[in-house]
């Protein structure tokens, strides 16, 4: 696929976030004004939220200043610009864009997971990257369609490919016909269809959440003799249980998002309390202990709830991903062999996949893993530090995708870029 544009993009406008004063006042009389249920005597985690801690939050978040946490998000550097999908018109794309001074930073895309995550992300990881002594990255982090500032989609078929399509026509929008690409959760997703549909763009990609099948002698004959031969490690049965309990016990959101996303629309956006406890839910039970302050719940859900879209807009993407018509981008292929770009694994503990190594190297060609001893599921905000390791290793002198964009080491030339 062609990696140049056809026509001059526009040229990006700065983006601040700025919730109108009557969806601030609605929003916190329905918090106020919010029932409750009853729950069963000895109540845990296991059956949802504890009805305690809802009322502690509700009580909490009605009383609390969106207008502070607003000036504060207003401190990034936001823009907005249309991007044209084939079949779905211009899609107006708000992006975090963090540029370095560095003239040969590597660009990277930054692509946030589906419910609870958004370009809210990236913004711990950032300070990271920005600490010298390694290479220097250009930071784009898209809000994805039907989430964040970034337009809603109205029509039907608006899958992985779409969302690949979109942020793949963001970089070269941005003057970056290479780049290399993070994500988790949904972000694996589209960072993989990413790197099957434009691989002559996308040179490498980090990617936590692994999903991958078993290697087989067929694809996979090297792969498949070792794990024939090699016995599964104490992580590794750990792991396969952290699995199987999402399986069993963490997945029924899926079902709902992926059949019947209409329905699930009407209580999220109409009740905060509803949205509150759908995303708080998966906070908790995906992270590793990670110490949640009612600030982060708080913005992590407002940006749900004052989304440009709706709130009801966001879990349409399980739907078209479960409905994909023929030709269209499926889960299975981008769990498959992607044979061009360079690939950094991370393999946290408390992930919703934990699978073994031998499993997710039938990925693509992999240059970097790391096995970390804790971490969940939103790696960028959780364990930023091991994250910005991951790329400074995997992107620096002597690692696996070093140079791997071309004209672009991620090291100061003796010149500054013009920004």
């Amino acid at each position: 696929m062609s990696t140049t544009p056809l026509t001059t993009p526009p040229t990006p406008l700065p983006f601040q976030i700025s919730i109108p004063p009557s969806t601030l006042s609605t929003f916190k009389s329905k918090l106020l004004a919010a029932e409750f249920p009853d729950e069963l005597q000895s109540s845990q985690w296991d059956m949802g939220v504890p009805l305690a801690e809802m009322k502690r939050l509700t009580k909490a978040f009605a009383e609390w200043d969106w207008r502070q946490a607003e000036r504060e998000l207003n401190l990034v550097p936001q823009f907005v610009t249309p991007v044209e999908v084939e079949g779905f018109g211009g899609v107006d794309v708000h992006f975090v864009w963090e540029r370095s001074e560095v003239e040969g930073a590597v660009p990277l895309l930054f692509v946030h997971g589906v419910r609870p995550g958004s370009f809210l992300e990236v913004l711990p990881l950032i300070p990271h990257l920005r600490k010298p002594g390694g290479p220097a990255f250009h930071i784009i982090a898209p809000s994805l369609p039907n989430f964040g500032f970034s337009s809603g989609i109205k029509t039907r078929g608006f899958g992985i490919a779409q969302y690949a399509e979109t942020c793949h026509k963001l970089m070269l929008s941005l003057g970056y016909p290479q780049y290399v690409t993070q994500g988790g959760d949904w972000g694996f997703y589209i960072t993989r269809a990413i790197g099957h549909l434009y691989p002559d763009s996308c040179m490498a990609s980090h990617i936590n959440m692994l999903r991958a099948p078993p290697p087989k002698f067929k694809k996979n004959p090297i792969l498949a003799t070792q794990h024939k031969l090699t016995s599964y490690t104490k992580a590794e049965e750990e792991g396969f249980k952290r699995t199987e309990w999402f399986a069993q016990e963490g997945r029924g959101y899926y079902m709902e998002q992926a059949t019947k996303p209409q329905t699930l629309a009407y209580a999220l956006t109409d009740s905060p309390v509803a949205l509150l406890a759908w995303i708080y839910e998966k906070m908790h039970d995906w992270t590793d202990e990670y110490p949640w302050s009612d600030e982060e719940v708080f913005r992590w859900v407002a940006i749900y709830a004052f989304s440009r879209a709706g709130p009801g807009a966001a879990h349409r993407i399980y739907y078209e991903t479960m409905h994909t018509g023929e030709g269209g981008i499926t889960r299975d292929i981008v769990e498959g062999w992607i044979p061009k770009v360079k690939l950094g694994l991370a393999y946290n503990p408390k992930e919703i996949s934990v699978l073994p190594a031998t499993w997710c190297r039938t990925l693509g060609p992999v240059v970097y893993e790391a096995f970390n001893e804790s971490g969940g599921h939103f790696y960028a905000t959780e364990k930023p530090a091991l994250l910005a390791r991951d790329l400074r290793t995997m992107f620096g002198k002597g690692g696996g995708a070093y140079k791997v964009v071309k004209g672009r080491s991620g090291y100061a030339s003796g010149r500054l870029a013009k920004l």
